[in-house]
């Protein structure tokens, strides 16, 4: 059960309608986490333009969704570990690119760099080695993708800390930390009877 009770945005003031308006999240219904941030239009608003502005960055989407599928599954967040499977499916990752992005690894080398960059950023609270930081030049990521990679360590782990805090409920197919696969029903439906 949600420890914080979410806003409904059709009976909801209009900055907050505007807010999810402009943001790249343009759904029928918001997310349940950004119905339960809405109680903070500043915290729902701080979160749509740093997103919003990061989706312009210069990381394409597909390692955006690698970052963070790895700092859900390190810190635990079933919430935002379902979100972002959703998402990655939607972007073309294969279930094992993504499995492997929750380890903090990828096939690809640059996207292998990144994942384990990421995982010693969240793991060491950012007091990372040179050895770390120096791959990622390696790999052959400007200042600008690495100031990227930290902004959007820090927005996945700013929600996945809120959605852990505020125990949201996931209106997505539930993805444990440690599971190979969603659950097939939402949580609070019951499962389908075998075929």
């Amino acid at each position: 059960m949600s420890r914080l009770t979410a806003v409904k945005t059709n009976g909801t003031t209009s900055e907050l309608k505007r807010s999810l308006k402009n943001s790249r999240l343009k759904l029928t219904e918001a997310p349940r986490f950004l119905q339960v941030m809405a109680n903070s239009p500043a915290s729902l608003r701080a979160y749509i333009r740093a997103d919003a502005a990061l989706v312009r960055g210069q990381l394409t989407p597909r390692q955006r969704e690698q970052v963070a599928l790895a700092v859900a599954e390190i810190n635990g967040s079933s919430y935002s570990l379902s979100a972002h499977y959703e998402t990655g499916k939607r972007l073309g990752l294969t279930d094992h690119e993504m499995q492997l992005a929750r380890n903090a690894t990828a096939v690809d080398p640059k996207a292998d760099t990144m994942l384990r960059f990421t995982q010693a950023v969240v793991l060491q609270r950012g007091e990372i080695s040179d050895d770390d930081f120096h791959a990622l030049r390696k790999a052959g990521f400007t200042d600008a993708q690495i100031v990227e990679i930290i902004a959007n360590i820090a927005l996945n782990i700013f929600s996945n800390y809120f959605n852990s805090v505020a125990r949201t409920e996931v209106d997505f197919p539930l993805l444990q930390p440690g599971a190979d696969a969603p659950r097939l029903e939402l949580p609070g439906q019951r499962p389908s009877p075998p075929r």
